[in-house]
């Protein structure tokens, strides 16, 4: 049996989460969200709701971090994201200018 959430029940989720809610911005969180969906479209798969796996898998960090991270030649955010999109799956950065990918 499964159940089809839209976005305001996966972000209350994590919201509702006494050890969880501040693991994403709300930002973040529609771009993970987002990021599902669009696979689940171009896959033809779906995906089971498991808010452990998302802040497992996700993350979300400013460029700098990342850089330091990762042995980043440059702290550039432009770089960084560059680097992040050769290395993983990247849903998007925020207006804060955070990343959010699946960690490696």
């Amino acid at each position: 049996m499964k159940q089809t959430i839209n976005f305001t029940t996966f972000a209350n989720a994590f919201r509702n989460s006494d050890s969880r809610k501040d693991q994403f911005s709300y930002e973040a969180l529609e771009l993970i969200f987002d990021y599902i969906e669009d696979f689940e479209r171009d896959t033809g798969e779906q995906v089971e709701f498991d808010m452990i796996g998302v802040c497992c898998e996700w993350a979300e960090e400013d460029a700098e971090t990342l850089a330091q991270y990762y042995g980043f030649d440059s702290a550039a955010p432009e770089d960084v994201l560059e680097s992040m999109q050769d290395a993983t799956q990247v849903a998007g950065v925020t207006s804060a200018g955070k990343v959010v990918y699946v960690q490696f």
